[in-house]
C-alpha cells in the first residue's frame, strides 16, 4: 500500500468497512469533484465559517496533519485515513497524530510554545468556557510531568509515554482535540 494511503502509524483504508468508504467516496467527490480538497475548501466541506485567527491557524496545522505527501491538497485517501484515525484509531496511534498537530514547526519536538499555542487555538474553537487552569498553566503542567530530561522540549517518546502514564493528562487531550467534537463545536457556534 502506497505511504500517503496510511495515516499515523498502521491506520489505512483497509481499516474501514466497504460501504463507510462508499459513502465517504460519495460525499468526498460531492463536495469536492477535482478528487484533491484544498484548504478552502477544507473549511467549507466541514462547514468552517467565519473563524477567528487563532481558530483558522488550529484548522490551518490541522489540515496540515492530514496532508500527508505535503502537496498542499487533501485527497481521497489521505482523507480516508484522518477518519479511520480519527474514528477508530486507537491511544496511540491517536497521540502519534496529536504529537504531529502540536509539533508545528515539524522539529521532532514540541516546545512549551508550540503547546501552549494549540491549546489556546482548541479552547478558542471549543468556545470560551470556564476552564480550571489557564492554557498558561495548564501548559506548565503538561512539561512539569513529562519533560522527563527537563529540557523544556517533548519528545515523541516523551510525550507518547508521559501521556498514556497519566490518567488525567490522556483524558483531556483525547476530549479537547477529538475532531469530530471540534467540528461539531464549531458547527454549533457558528449557526447560533
Amino acid at each position: 500500500m502506497p505511504e500517503s494511503w496510511k495515516m499515523g502509524n498502521n491506520v489505512s483504508v483497509d481499516e474501514i468497512s466497504a460501504c463507510e468508504s462508499h459513502q465517504w467516496y460519495r460525499k468526498f467527490m460531492t463536495e469536492c469533484p477535482s478528487g484533491q480538497l484544498t484548504y478552502y475548501e477544507f473549511k467549507q466541506f466541514f462547514g468552517l465559517k467565519n473563524l477567528s485567527p487563532r481558530s483558522d491557524a488550529y484548522v490551518k496545522t490541522m489540515f496540515a496533519t492530514f496532508d500527508m505527501n505535503d502537496d498542499g491538497y487533501i485527497d481521497f485517501m489521505e482523507y480516508v485515513a484522518a477518519l479511520s484515525l480519527v474514528m477508530k484509531g486507537g491511544v496511540q496511534q491517536k497521540l502519534r497524530w496529536y504529537f504531529k498537530l502540536y509539533d508545528v514547526n515539524g522539529s521532532g519536538c514540541i516546545d512549551r510554545d508550540e503547546l501552549l499555542i494549540i491549546i489556546k487555538s482548541v479552547r478558542a474553537i471549543n468556545g470560551h468556557q470556564e476552564q480550571e487552569l489557564s492554557a498558561e498553566d495548564f501548559t506548565n503542567m503538561v512539561f512539569d510531568r513529562i519533560d522527563i530530561n527537563g529540557d523544556g522540549q517533548l519528545s515523541m517518546e516523551e510525550f507518547m509515554e508521559g501521556i498514556q502514564g497519566d490518567e488525567m493528562l490522556l483524558r483531556t487531550l483525547t476530549e479537547s482535540l477529538d475532531l469530530t467534537h471540534i467540528v461539531q463545536k464549531i458547527r454549533g457556534d457558528l449557526a447560533s
